[in-house]
C-alpha cells in the first residue's frame, strides 16, 4: 500500500499539469451536467415493511388517480379578536380568496364552508388546495398564486398563514453554513501552517471534491431520486474530509521537507505515509455511511451512498491532486521562517517539546487519572441518553417565524392539536360479505378509545369504485409527536383490526403521523444490528491496519462513549430545552427518528480518522525502534497539533449547519459537531493515550497465527523505508535522525 501511494504521489507531482486538467475536467463535467439534468421530482418516502407503507401501496390500487405525489397547501384564515371568520364581510375574504386559488396545476380548491373547515367557535378557516404535479414541478405562478391569496386576506384584516407541501418549492437563502465553516476552517489552517499557501490548498481541494460530488447529487436527483437533505449531507461531510485529509498529507510533506529531501521525493514519501492513513480513514467512513443500507429505508440508504461518494472523492483528490498542487506551490508550503532556514534546521526544531509533547507526558505519568476522569465525565454527559425519544419533525418543529409553523399553531388552537396529523385507517372489506358494515364497526372501534378528538362519519365517498375499501379519517386529541398518539395508532391496529376480523376483513393505519411512527420504530430496531455491523467491519479493518488486538477494541469502545455522549447531550439541548436559546431551538420535542443511526454511521468513521492519524504515528515510531511510552509522545510531538487542526475544522463545518432554519440539518450538525469534539480531544487525546500507556507493548501484541493469515497493508511505510533505505545504501526514513525521547 505504502509504495504504491509512494509511486501514486511521485507520478502526480511530475505530471501535475495532467492531473490538475483532469479535476476540472471532471468538475465541468459534473456542473454541466447538473445545469442540464431536469429538475427533480417530489422525493418519494417508504418505509418497506411497515403496516403504513403496505396501507398507502394498497390504496394507490383501489383508489387510483388519487395521487399522493401532487403537492398540497392548507390556507389558514382566522378573524380578528371578537369577529367571527362566519361573518359576511370575513366569509366574503375566504371565498374570494378561494376563486383566487386556481390555475393549470391545481387539481381541487375546497370552500370551507362546504367542507366543514370551520372550528367550532368560528373563528378559524382553512382553505384545501391540491395541486396535480409535484411541489419541486410547481410554477412561480402557482406559486404567486398561492401568495397572493394569503396577502389579499391579510389585507383586509384577517391573520392569514399556509402551511402543507407546496411550500417546499419556495427556496430559501442558503449557504450561509457552508460559508461560515469555510472561513473558520481558513484561519485555523493558516494559523497551523503559517503560510496562505498551504492553508488554500485544503480548501481549494475540499471544494473542488464538494463541488463534483454535489454536482453529480444533482445530475442524478431526478433519476435516483434525491431529496434537498442528500445535498446538504455530502456537503457538510465533504468539506469536513476533504479538509482534513488534505491536510494531513500537506503537513507530512512539510515535515519531510524541513528534513532535507526533494521536492518529489517528499511529495512520494507524504502520500505513501500519510496517504496510507487517509485511505484507510475514509475506508472506514465510507463503510459507515454505506452500511446504513441494512435499514431499508430508501431515502436513509441513498443519503448514505450518496455521501460516501462524496468521501471517495475527497480520498482520491488528497492521494492525486495534492501532490499535485504541491508541486506548483514550490517551498511556498512552508512558512517563511522554515523558508529561510537551512534543510534539516525545522527537523531539529519539531524534536523540541511542543504542546503535544509536555500533553503526552502528563498523561503518560498519571495514565489512570486521566483515564478515569475521560470516562467519568463522558458518563455524566452521557445520561440524558437514557430518556432518549424519538419521532420524526412536522411543521410543528419549524421556527415560529415561519409562516408554516404559524398556519400550524392557528389549526392546533382553532381546531386541536390533534387537527395537523390525522390518522388514515383503511379498512379492506375485499373478503368481507358487507364491507359498508365492516367499515361502519371499525369506526364505532375507533371512535370509543381514548385519545381520540373526532372520527370522520362513513359514507359513499369513504369508499373506492368498487365498493370494497374505506378510508376512515381519525383525529386524535394530542398532537402528531406526541407518546400519546403513537399508543392511539397501536391501539387502532390491535382493537380495530379485531374488529375487522370478526368480519373478514382487515384494519391497515397510515398518513403521515402513522408513517413517522413506523420509520422511529423501524430505526430503533436497526440500530443494534446496524452498529454491530459497522462496529465490526471497522475492528477488522483496524485490527489490518495496527496489527493488534486491543487498539481496534479500544478505539471501538471510545467511539461508543463518545456518540453516546453526543446523544446525551443531543437530549438534553433539543429534547429537554437546556442551552436552547443559544442553538437557536425554539420548539423541544422527541428527537428526529433517524439521529441516532445517522450519528452512528458519521460519527464512526469521523473518529476512526483521528484514530489512524494519531495512532499511525504512534505505531510507526513504535516498528522503528521506540519502547512504548516513547512512540506515544513521538505521536503527539508529530500528531496533536495537526489532528487538534483537523478537529476545529470538522467542529466549525458541522457547527455552521447549527444555523440552519430545517431542524433536522441543525440537529445532525450540533451532533456531529459536539460528537467530534469529544471524540477528538477526549476520547482520542486523553483516553487513548492513557489507555495504551496502562497497556505498554501488550497494546502492540497480535498472535503469531493471525499474524500470518493478516494482511500486512504496511499504513506504517515500514517497507517502504527499507525499500528507500536499500536503494540509497542507508536508512533515509524520516525516523533516521530522530533522537530518543526519554521518558
Amino acid at each position: 500500500m505504502a509504495t504504491f501511494l509512494y509511486r501514486l504521489g511521485r507520478l502526480a507531482f511530475r505530471r501535475r499539469r495532467l492531473v490538475a486538467l483532469i479535476w476540472v475536467a471532471l468538475l465541468a463535467v459534473a456542473g454541466v451536467g447538473a445545469a442540464t439534468a431536469p429538475s427533480p421530482g417530489s422525493t418519494s418516502f417508504s418505509i418497506p415493511g411497515t403496516e403504513a407503507q403496505r396501507a398507502f401501496d394498497l390504496l394507490e390500487k383501489r383508489f387510483p388517480g388519487q395521487s399522493a405525489d401532487g403537492a398540497a397547501a392548507r390556507v389558514v384564515f382566522k378573524a380578528p379578536d371578537g369577529q367571527k371568520i362566519t361573518d359576511p364581510k370575513n366569509k366574503a375574504t375566504v371565498e374570494k380568496a378561494v376563486g383566487e386559488l386556481t390555475g393549470p396545476q391545481v387539481a381541487m380548491t375546497a370552500n370551507p364552508f362546504q367542507a366543514q373547515a370551520v372550528s367550532k367557535d368560528a373563528t378559524t378557516a382553512f382553505v384545501s388546495v391540491t395541486y396535480k404535479v409535484d411541489a419541486n414541478s410547481l410554477t412561480d405562478d402557482s406559486l404567486d398564486t398561492l401568495k397572493g391569496a394569503a396577502t389579499h386576506g391579510r389585507d383586509a384584516g384577517l391573520t392569514v398563514e399556509t402551511g402543507g407541501s407546496a411550500l417546499q418549492a419556495i427556496p430559501e437563502a442558503g449557504g450561509t453554513s457552508e460559508i461560515i465553516g469555510i472561513a473558520v476552517s481558513a484561519v485555523v489552517l493558516v494559523i497551523t501552517f503559517g503560510s496562505l499557501i498551504a492553508a488554500g490548498m485544503p480548501l481549494l481541494t475540499a471544494i473542488i471534491g464538494v463541488g463534483i460530488g454535489v454536482s453529480s447529487i444533482a445530475a442524478l436527483a431526478s433519476a435516483l431520486d434525491l431529496g434537498s437533505t442528500t445535498s446538504t449531507l455530502a456537503t457538510m461531510i465533504g468539506l469536513a474530509v476533504g479538509i482534513d485529509y488534505a491536510l494531513f498529507i500537506v503537513s507530512r510533506y512539510r515535515a519531510e521537507l524541513a528534513e532535507g529531501r526533494e521536492r518529489e521525493e517528499a511529495a512520494g514519501r507524504a502520500v505513501g505515509t500519510a496517504g496510507s492513513a487517509v485511505v484507510f480513514a475514509g475506508l472506514t467512513v465510507v463503510i459507515a455511511l454505506a452500511g446504513l443500507a441494512v435499514v431499508n429505508i430508501p431515502m436513509l440508504t441513498k443519503m448514505g451512498l450518496a455521501a460516501a461518494g462524496t468521501v471517495a472523492i475527497a480520498v482520491l483528490i488528497a492521494l492525486t491532486l495534492i501532490p499535485a498542487l504541491l508541486g506548483f506551490a514550490g517551498r511556498k508550503v512552508l512558512s517563511r521562517k522554515d523558508r529561510k532556514a537551512e534543510p534539516g534546521t525545522a527537523a531539529k526544531d519539531e524534536d523540541k517539546p511542543n504542546m503535544g509533547t509536555r500533553w503526552a507526558r502528563f498523561v503518560l505519568r498519571k495514565p489512570a487519572l486521566v483515564l478515569v476522569a475521560g470516562v467519568l465525565g463522558l458518563g455524566a454527559v452521557a445520561v440524558p441518553a437514557a430518556s432518549l425519544e424519538l419521532g420524526l419533525p412536522d411543521d410543528g418543529a419549524q421556527s415560529t417565524s415561519t409562516t408554516q409553523r404559524k398556519a400550524y399553531d392557528l389549526l392546533s388552537e382553532g381546531f386541536g392539536p390533534g387537527f395537523n396529523g390525522p390518522l388514515m385507517v383503511v379498512v379492506d372489506g375485499s373478503g368481507a360479505d358487507d364491507p359498508k358494515a365492516a367499515a361502519q364497526a371499525v369506526a364505532r372501534t375507533v371512535a370509543g378509545l381514548d385519545n381520540v378528538a373526532a372520527v370522520a362519519p362513513v359514507t359513499p365517498a369513504s369508499f373506492n369504485k368498487a365498493g370494497d375499501t374505506a378510508i376512515v379519517t381519525v383525529i386524535p386529541k394530542s398532537k402528531p409527536s406526541s407518546k400519546q398518539t403513537e399508543d392511539l395508532v397501536h391501539a387502532i391496529r390491535d382493537k380495530g383490526a379485531a374488529t375487522a376480523a370478526d368480519a373478514d376483513a382487515r384494519v391497515l393505519v397510515t398518513g403521515q403521523t402513522a408513517m413517522n411512527i413506523d420509520v422511529s420504530q423501524k430505526l430503533n430496531d436497526a440500530l443494534l444490528p446496524y452498529l454491530g455491523l459497522v462496529v465490526g467491519l471497522a475492528f477488522l479493518l483496524l485490527m489490518v491496519v495496527f496489527r493488534s488486538l486491543l487498539v481496534p477494541l479500544k478505539a471501538a469502545l471510545g467511539f461508543l462513549l463518545s456518540v453516546v455522549a453526543a446523544l446525551g447531550a443531543v437530549v438534553a439541548v433539543f429534547q429537554w430545552g437546556w442551552l436552547g436559546a443559544l442553538f437557536g431551538v425554539e420548539e423541544t420535542g422527541p428527537i428526529m427518528s433517524m439521529m441516532p443511526i445517522f450519528m452512528v454511521g458519521v460519527v464512526f468513521g469521523l473518529a476512526m480518522d483521528y484514530e489512524v492519524f494519531l495512532v499511525t504515528r504512534m505505531r510507526e515510531a513504535f516498528v522503528h525502534g521506540e519502547r512504548p511510552g516513547q512512540a506515544i509522545v513521538t505521536g503527539f510531538r508529530h500528531g496533536a497539533r495537526v489532528v487538534s487542526a483537523a478537529a476545529v475544522i470538522m467542529i466549525s463545518v458541522f457547527a455552521g449547519f447549527i444555523g440552519s432554519s430545517e431542524s433536522m440539518v441543525k440537529m445532525i450538525g450540533f451532533g456531529l459537531a459536539i460528537a467530534v469534539f469529544f471524540d477528538a480531544f477526549v476520547v482520542r487525546m486523553a483516553i487513548v493515550p492513557a489507555v495504551l500507556a496502562l497497556l505498554g507493548k501488550s497494546a502492540w501484541w497480535l498472535p503469531g497465527w493471525l499474524g500470518r493469515i493478516l494482511p500486512n497493508v504496511d499504513v506504517e511505510g515500514e517497507g517502504l523505508q527499507k525499500q528507500l533505505g536499500a536503494e540509497t545504501g542507508a536508512d533515509s526514513g524520516p525516523d533516521a535522525k530522530r533522537e530518543p525521547v526519554s521518558v
